[in-house]
């Protein structure tokens, strides 16, 4: 790692993970079968979610206010909403407190919105601590994420893949084989939204862009601004869109939904088209997974 990447990598950590300080209290802690769960809340009103003490910030809420987006990288996901022209189904896996789901409900009143978290502790303090309400249209699901995909039968169209454990997304989460379940859970005209660490710290970042490259027609690599996401736009289909042409169908999203930021910007930021696949890197898949875990 070079001094460039390794200040980078420092800037991210000091942005995410923010002991809690004097100011903050604790509203919540307890070891579930998944991690360490605290639920801290600051000063101003704000929540933050950890999966360990000390860890990153997994989720930060302004209770009452379902757009307020204090993580960077959930702005830039909301890109994913571009890739459908009228979203009527939406997945999300990877609860967390919420903010996603609360967001998407916001804005997009009528759409069905399923959110799937493994750990029931997890949707226990999304309702308890940050707001998040089920309805007739937005429900939460307790369910290992790719389970839930592969029993899916009617398709979605955007899938937001943003399940993390302490520090990674779990390696099941991560292979070609689960992928392609995902590819067939959305309609050709949709697209998946998928959030990672990037390479400066994330070892297997390479080999998991190589892997949606693999299984998806085309694929988009959004960096996140002052953060060590990358978050991956992929289709079912073959849409060569230019950073002008995305960036445009990004800021027609939030203009008409009324967001309190541009998300054309967002995209204009941080665009690169993964045309080229990286032959040096592996495809991921199940084997490979199994064979780590023994």
């Amino acid at each position: 790692m070079n001094r460039r990447t390794f200040l980078a990598v420092l800037l991210v950590f000091a942005a995410l993970i923010v002991p809690a300080h004097a100011d903050e209290r604790v509203l919540y802690e307890k070891a579930s079968a998944y991690s360490t769960i605290i639920v801290t809340e600051d000063e101003a009103g704000l929540r933050t979610l950890r999966f360990e003490k000390n860890g990153a910030r997994q989720s930060v809420v302004k209770p009452g206010d379902p757009e307020y987006l204090a993580l960077p990288y959930a702005s830039v996901m909301l890109a994913g909403l571009a890739l459908s022209e009228d979203p009527r189904r939406i997945l999300i896996v990877g609860l967390g407190g919420g903010t996603l789901p609360m967001f998407i409900r916001k804005h997009y009143p009528d759409a069905t919105i399923d959110a799937v978290d493994i750990d029931p502790d997890v949707v226990y303090v999304a309702k308890e601590f940050f707001g998040f309400r089920e309805d007739s249209r937005m429900q939460a699901h307790v369910d290992d994420g790719r389970r839930f995909i592969e029993k899916t039968r009617q398709p979605y169209d955007l899938i937001f893949l943003d399940a993390f454990g302490i520090d990674s997304v779990p390696a099941h989460l991560a292979t070609q084989e689960f992928l392609q379940a995902v590819r067939r859970a959305v309609k050709p005209g949709g697209g998946v939204a998928g959030n990672l660490w990037g390479s400066g710290y994330n070892r297997l970042y390479d080999a998991m862009v190589r892997t949606y490259q693999e299984v998806f027609d085309d694929l988009f690599i959004l960096e996140v601004r002052d953060a060590g996401n990358r978050i991956l736009l992929a289709l079912p289909r073959q849409q060569p869109l230019s950073r002008d042409e995305l960036t445009l169908m990004a800021r027609k999203v939030s203009t008409a939904k009324r967001f309190r930021f541009d998300l054309g910007d967002l995209v204009n930021y941080g665009y690169r088209h993964a045309r080229e696949k990286n032959q040096r890197e592996r495809v991921l898949r199940d084997a490979d997974s199994a064979q780590r875990g023994q």
